[in-house]
């Protein structure tokens, strides 16, 4: 897969003005100049089972999901935008996830669709976001293929929720995010049997499954970017 690029010219530039050389939002921002990262590989589902018995991505319905990280400021650290869905939906209630879902006709790809769901349950404007790449694709049991699309936003923007879907909006330290270890593997049963998932936990918020598959492998590609 192609990295794709929607540039705002309206963010503020550059973005790596305030950072400094060994931050991990700068060396975010590296990864995404990097060769590696214009073809990234499909992500790993931490079931190996899982993940051998998809071989036919083509059949899957399309979905992509933003992950936006704020640009850090002199007085505040760079952190993740994450979404607790409401307790009412019918699947994935009260999980932890990132803003998007499911591609419609209307969007002429992977970016128009994570940032017009952003838009929706979040309140996020696309002209808010300078989009600086994407991971390989995710493919879920579910039957769902996912491309996580990242996004770099100013701090301090106001979230306005979809109270529909979502129950609350907060944001992780890019640093936790982006270090391997906070990462461990634990079991959750689907459809009747065990199955390994990763998660990550920060403060009371519990982030596992497809979400924390995502993070881990932005975590794993900037990690050895920078070896």
């Amino acid at each position: 897969m192609s990295r794709l690029f929607l540039f705002n010219s309206n963010f503020p530039k550059p973005l790596v003005n305030i950072t400094r050389k060994d931050s991990k939002f700068c060396k975010l921002l590296q990864f995404f100049e990097t060769e590696k990262a214009k073809n990234p590989k499909r992500i790993f589902h931490p079931e190996l089972k899982v993940y051998n018995s998809i071989t036919d991505e083509n059949s899957l319905k399309k979905a992509a999901v933003l992950i936006a990280v704020t640009r850090p400021t002199q007085k505040v650290d760079s952190h993740i935008i994450l979404t607790v869905r409401s307790p009412d939906l019918k699947s994935h209630a009260g999980q932890i996830s990132l803003p998007g879902g499911k591609r419609e006709d209307t969007d002429s790809n992977a970016i128009a669709t994570a940032l017009r769901e952003s838009e929706e349950e979040i309140g996020l404007e696309p002209n808010e976001v300078k989009t600086i790449g994407c991971l390989g694709t995710l493919a879920l049991p579910s039957g769902y293929l996912i491309t996580p699309i990242v996004g770099v936003i100013n701090s301090g923007i106001k979230f306005i929720r979809q109270e529909d879907e979502v129950a609350d909006i907060f944001q992780a330290p890019l640093d936790l995010v982006l270090n391997i270890s906070s990462y461990k593997k634990s079991k959750v049963e689907f459809k009747g049997k065990k199955s390994t998932i990763l998660e990550l936990q920060y403060e009371d918020y519990r982030i596992w499954g497809a979400t924390a598959a995502i993070l881990f492998n932005l975590a794993q590609q900037i990690d050895q970017t920078s070896l």
